[in-house]
């Protein structure tokens, strides 16, 4: 497998060309929000004209009320239309993540126990028939005799004043280094 190339262009010269690009970036969306406006402004200009209401009479003005009226109305329910599509789209789009998430198959995982297998029951388990050894793994750990504990806590447990006053002095303190060192080898 070719080893990769490192790149020839440091990380300031990385830097400085990521943000020259998202200084452009940002000057393209500026510009495409201005012209989004300025196509609304057009749409917007050539569906209202201006109304000239100047010199009609009373009931050229009720007349043109009554239009206008009935341009809402079509408009309210061209709205209603499209508000009644998006809210059907919707609960459909709800629908089919809830049958997409049926069909992974989301299924309650059951808890697991704890079950206790010996050495032997694994190694039969991943060898099959052919495992014949027996392993005794807690033969091969140390043994520790009670007796001894037991003459250690003995000791330990006689008359403290009688310690105390044997590690008394200078050769107290020298006693119990040299037991910290007899320990130690």
């Amino acid at each position: 497998m070719p080893e990769k190339a490192k790149s020839k262009i440091s990380a300031s010269r990385k830097l400085m060309l990521k943000s020259l690009l998202l200084a452009r970036a940002k000057e393209e969306l500026e510009q495409e929000m201005e012209k989004k406006e300025e196509q609304k402004a057009n749409y917007l200009d050539e569906k209202t004209p201006p109304i000239e209401i100047a010199g009609m009479s009373l009931d050229d003005l009720k007349a043109l009320c009554k239009e206008l009226h009935a341009k809402i109305d079509v408009v309210d329910e061209e709205r209603y239309d499209i508000q009644a599509k998006v809210s059907h789209n919707t609960r459909e789009i709800k629908d089919l993540n809830i049958k997409v998430v049926d069909l992974r198959g989301k299924f309650k995982r059951p808890s697991l126990r704890r079950v206790r297998v010996s050495a032997d029951a694994i190694l039969r388990s991943l060898l099959g028939s052919k495992h014949k050894v027996s392993l005794d793994l807690r033969a091969n750990l140390k043994s520790v005799k009670k007796e001894d504990t037991e003459k250690e806590k003995t000791a330990e447990v006689s008359d403290w004043r009688k310690n105390v006053e044997a590690m008394s002095g200078m050769e107290g303190r020298k006693k119990m280094f040299d037991a910290a060192k007899g320990e130690r080898l």
